[in-house]
């Protein structure tokens, strides 16, 4: 789909319409230079403005492709394709979408192939015919304004993912557990977006060499500058993730260990109880047995108190010595083991 094609001559646009491509083809040349802007284009499309503006075959099939990583290639002598990576945070699904821009730059034409929601340039076009005298300058204008537009993009999604990590950050420090599945997810949409940060890097700096207009130069640094802050803002919050990961293993782990200790400790009680009530069962229910000689002898308060209560005190007396006979000795851990030590 065309989102607008327009001429340029000294800094000013020629019509307020969008030019069809094949007459904005035939303008280049006569003064000025022509700028196409394409929203992921059906592959005719693509073939009609490849006939038009006499693209090369394999850098149209590039620029209908998705890349991983920014690359700028030189396709033919006067004709440069760089490939961008777009950027925008989404907080609610605290995910990044990626989108991608495909930007033909001839002496006399530019020409932006848009892929994805995320990779708006209205904003840079309107920009960039505020400034006639930038604009002026021909493609290297152009070319540098998306670069702008580009990365001005990266740094919402710089401070969208800090908010994020910040409140993780924030819940693993105060001893509580974070959702592990979260930090993972987000280390994840942070690698992905360093790798389309970080070899932009490369591109700045290859289209800063062969730029063709010294009074540009200026304003690229101040993107290269920016690229360089977004850089090492990203690694550091992809190292900080990791930590986080390890801190929030940690947190785990301690608080099933304080599970597990509670649960031997009940389980001890319960060992206790079981243990004292176990002699006291066994005496309870051998005399509750209706056999002749117990009903004719336990006929009185005296032989109910020395058999029935005495036949339970005995045993719980054995239980207590015996506890008390087979208690583990107390190892004190400062105490050397070492017979020589030992003798000192």
């Amino acid at each position: 789909m065309i989102v607008d094609c327009a001429h340029y001559v000294d800094g000013a646009r020629q019509a307020e319409a969008a030019l069809p491509p094949l007459d904005a083809a035939r303008l280049c040349g006569r003064g000025g230079f022509v700028w196409l802007g394409l929203f992921e284009p059906m592959p005719e499309e693509m073939e009609s403005v490849r006939q038009a503006f006499d693209l090369h075959e394999l850098a149209v099939e590039d620029a209908q492709d998705y890349h991983l990583r920014p690359k700028v290639e030189d396709f033919e002598a006067s004709v440069k394709l760089v490939i961008l990576r777009t950027a925008r945070y989404d907080d609610d699904r605290e995910e990044v979408d990626f989108g991608e821009i495909s930007v033909f730059v001839g002496r006399d034409f530019v020409i932006t192939v848009r892929q994805g929601v995320a990779s708006e340039l209205h904003q840079a076009r309107a920009r960039l015919e505020q400034k006639p005298e930038l604009l002026a300058l021909g493609t290297d204008a152009v070319l540098w304004a998306i670069l702008d537009q580009v990365v001005d993009g990266y740094e919402p999604v710089v401070a969208g993912l800090e908010h994020d990590i910040e409140q993780i950050e924030a819940t693993v420090f105060s001893g509580a557990v974070a959702p592990t599945e979260r930090i993972y997810l987000l280390r994840r949409e942070v690698t992905n977006f360093y790798r389309a940060a970080h070899p932009l890097l490369a591109v700045v700096n290859a289209v800063g060499k062969s730029l063709g207009e010294e009074r540009l130069a200026p304003y690229l640094r101040d993107v290269y500058d920016r690229l360089q802050l977004v850089n090492e803002e990203v690694s550091a919050q992809r190292d900080l993730l990791g930590t986080i990961l390890q801190a929030n293993i940690a947190v785990v782990s301690v608080q099933q260990a304080n599970s597990a200790a509670r649960q031997n400790s009940t389980m001890e009680q319960l060992t206790v109880l079981a243990t004292i009530f176990l002699p006291l069962t066994f005496i309870t229910g051998f005399f509750g047995q209706n056999f002749e000689w117990l009903t004719s002898h336990i006929d009185g308060f005296w032989h109910f108190m020395i058999l029935g209560i005495g036949g339970l005190l005995i045993p719980l007396m054995a239980l207590a010595l015996w506890l008390r006979r087979n208690k583990a000795p107390e190892v004190d851990p400062f105490a050397s083991t070492h017979p020589a030590q030992r003798k000192r």
